[in-house]
């Protein structure tokens, strides 16, 4: 699924929550959006993974506290299983452990269950086309710190091949390590957001990976970022 155009194509999700209401009203906000299907709803961790290992759904929106496996668990358990599936966490905890946890498991985003039905659904479209959805600033931090408590000495990195990212991969990359937008960085890079989608798709592949959020973290770990890169511009 991640070869496929994203501009137009639409979102599958499945929604991972413990309680009936929550899913229902996360239903209801996004089943009115043309371009947003949920395909499955799971009311445990063992049941979430379970739906998107039969589903394979472009989004998964996961909760932390579930029955049987909660949601960190279930990211790690879908991102194994699942890579193409891009988790968005959706929970009431903003606990640093937690975001930090989260977020080195591999979901692309957090999100507190406070935040308006329109920012939820902004949020899923942005996950899917590859966007960040936390604050830039806050990313960057986020970011900075699994990079440093997780990815260890450079001979500690997990060895994986990779097929080298290209010069003008690699500058993408940068850009989007610094929290600007498709747009932003089309607009620096004197390129279209559309091609700018198109190498985050070839960057995406090549690193194995779903979404920006781990992309840079996986840059991070292997060498082809240094926090440096995470600074404002």
């Amino acid at each position: 699924m991640q070869n496929e155009d994203r501009s137009t194509a639409t979102i599958r999700v499945v929604i991972a929550d413990d309680h009936a209401v929550v899913r229902d009203g996360t239903r209801h906000i996004l089943e009115h959006e043309p371009d947003i299907e949920v395909v499955g709803e799971a009311s445990n961790g063992v049941e979430a993974v379970a739906l998107v290992e039969l589903l394979l759904p472009n989004v998964a929106i996961v909760d932390i506290s579930m029955p049987l496996m909660d949601g960190l668990d279930a990211t790690k358990r879908i991102k194994a299983s699942c890579p193409g599936t891009i988790v968005l966490v959706l929970t009431a905890f903003d606990d640093d452990p937690f975001v930090f946890a989260l977020l080195a498991a591999g979901a692309a985003g957090y999100l507190l269950k406070d935040i308006p039905s329109s920012d939820l659904v902004q949020a899923v479209r942005r996950v899917f086309a590859g966007e960040p959805v936390l604050h830039p600033t806050i990313a960057r931090k986020v970011i900075a710190k699994v990079a440093t408590d997780e990815a260890g000495a450079p001979a500690a990195r997990p060895a994986r091949h990779v097929t080298d990212l290209t010069e003008r991969e690699s500058g993408v990359l940068r850009l989007a390590a610094c929290g600007m937008s498709n747009v932003q960085i089309a607009a620096t890079l004197h390129l279209s957001p559309r091609t700018i989608q198109a190498y985050l798709a070839q960057i995406f592949a090549k690193l194995s990976v779903a979404s920006r959020t781990e992309a840079v973290i996986t840059g991070l770990r292997m060498g082809i970022l240094n926090i440096a890169d995470l600074d404002e511009r």
